[in-house]
């Protein structure tokens, strides 16, 4: 069958369809006019549906955690629970019994200097701590046996996750202090309570400084 429109028709619809710059100026069927515009027409949404699915795909991807509320963990725990179970209720005293916490009741070295004090947002050893790390490398070195506990803490200044982070490196850096003496690993456990073990209750620079610390508890 023909479907060649007849010449009068052939000559309005090459009028009528010059505005597309992409048809030739020769005779076009009306089936192969239809079939190459609906091609056309349809190659822009066709392209916008997959650029829109694309940028979903790469929503989906993304997370949705914030920085502050990544888990950490708190070695500070322990000591915050104390008396209760998991599930908030007191706990028997009598289970209580032969419990045996690092550091708790544990004789210290009498007259041994224990604490090492950061400056503001720092974890570097000042050189006022020297003879402090000193004499208890000496301990440790006459009395291999005992092992000790580097305990850091901030004041309460910044976010709970950063000063946990900031209590570890103050920790580390004491073990690392230590390590040059002569103290093995094996003799020393860095932990870190942030600043949920504050040793003075204030809101001044001197209640800060006293914060900012490493206590070295030995067990």
């Amino acid at each position: 069958m023909n479907l060649t429109a007849p010449a009068p028709c052939r000559r309005h619809m090459t009028h009528d369809l010059s505005f597309f710059p992409s048809f030739p100026s020769t005779a076009m069927t009306t089936r192969s006019i239809a079939t190459s515009l609906a091609t056309r027409l349809s190659r822009p949404l066709v392209q916008r549906t997959a650029a829109v699915a694309l940028l979903m795909a790469l929503a989906a991807c993304g997370s949705s955690v914030k920085l502050d509320e990544a888990p950490v963990e708190d070695r500070s725990a322990a000591t915050a629970s104390t008396g209760t179970d998991q599930g908030g209720t007191a706990m028997d005293q009598g289970s209580m019994d032969g419990v045996n916490v690092p550091g708790i009741d544990t004789p210290q070295p009498a007259g041994l200097e224990r604490l090492v004090y950061f400056d503001f947002d720092s974890f570097d050893v000042r050189s006022d701590a020297t003879p402090i790390l000193e004499a208890n490398a000496r301990y440790l070195r006459a009395n291999p046996n005992r092992k000790v506990n580097l305990e850091g803490h901030t004041d309460e200044r910044g976010g709970r996750e950063y000063n946990l982070a900031l209590g570890q490196k103050r920790a580390e850096s004491v073990r690392r202090a230590l390590s040059l003496m002569g103290i093995p690993d094996s003799q020393m456990e860095p932990v870190s309570f942030g600043e949920e073990k504050p040793a003075a209750v204030g809101f001044d620079e001197g209640s800060y400084a006293q914060n900012r610390r490493v206590e070295l508890v030995y067990r």
